[in-house]
């Protein structure tokens, strides 16, 4: 058994088993399934989010492992993957709790817990309007630099998260106070926004895989659910390509060139996506 609790989750459940305290939490249910439940809950006036994992049986495994995909056996992947990300610099969930009991990997228990990102929206839902209302160009330049960056450092550190879509990127609403923005994020000496002060969290984060090296089909299958998911928020073609310089790390022309298959394969996969979307409605 592994066992990680805060110091207000170690006072709440003290001479208690965490497993049981953690089943008897309630608040507001954002998934319910037989193998894994996830919930919001308030504990001393302060906001959680709980994702409970029950084990998957073996039916799943064995289903995962005949289509090559490594089950998502519990909690554990997503705790792995926020040590990670804070080891990188990534903003991310922080946790408060975590559990793992059971050797049978099919019965595995566990459970984490994270603090309640407040106050921030998903850059889905802050795009949204960009379409009919485009927005500061600076602001649209330090955003995409901050998902280039962050692309970059979690793929080229044997990272990908299998569900790479701007709705799983939040960010603080304060940023949306132009006032806010100019007195926090200006770079006084060149006039531009300084994407590095950028508070934005990647979350969801149980799918995540973590190895030495990401397999290209892995970074591939980010990248276009990352194009996907920002095809309808009003972007030109030269964002696009901003991105595939600050990803790649290199000129337009070697984008275009050495990476070119590369950047094929996101398109293809991008626009499957898409068309996928229209086909079946808000489903992905």
């Amino acid at each position: 058994m592994q066992l990680e609790l805060s110091k207000a989750f170690a006072q709440q459940w003290k001479n208690k088993d965490p497993f049981i305290e953690a089943e008897k939490l309630q608040g507001e249910v954002f998934r319910e399934l037989e193998a894994r439940r996830t919930l919001r809950f308030s504990l001393l006036g302060k906001s959680y989010f709980i994702k409970i994992h029950r084990g998957v049986g073996w039916f799943e495994i064995i289903e995962n492992l005949i289509r090559l995909r490594l089950p998502v056996l519990g909690a554990a992947n997503e705790y792995l993957a926020i040590k990670k990300l804070e080891q990188l610099n990534i903003d991310t969930m922080k946790i408060a709790a975590y559990g793992v009991k059971g050797s049978n990997p099919a019965r595995q228990q566990s459970f984490i817990i994270t603090e309640d990102l407040i106050n921030t929206i998903s850059l889905e839902d802050y795009c949204l309007p960009w379409k009919q209302q485009p927005p500061e160009f600076q602001l649209k330049l330090a955003l995409i630099k901050k998902l280039a960056h962050v692309s970059h450092v979690l793929h080229n550190n044997g990272i990908n998260h299998r569900d790479y879509y701007i709705c799983h990127f939040l960010m603080e609403k304060s940023l949306m106070d132009r006032s806010f923005m100019e007195k926090s994020l200006m770079d006084i000496s060149n006039n531009a926004l300084d994407y590095d002060n950028l508070k934005i969290s990647l979350i969801d984060l149980h799918r995540a895989q973590l190895r030495q090296q990401t397999p290209e089909r892995w970074i591939v299958k980010d990248i276009a659910s990352l194009y996907f998911s920002a095809m309808d928020i009003g972007l030109t073609r030269r964002d696009f390509y901003r991105f595939m310089k600050l990803y790649n790390k290199s000129n337009l022309r070697d984008c275009l060139t050495k990476n070119s298959d590369f950047w094929q394969k996101v398109e293809r996969q991008g626009q499957k996506l898409w068309h996928r979307k229209q086909r079946k409605g808000d489903a992905i």
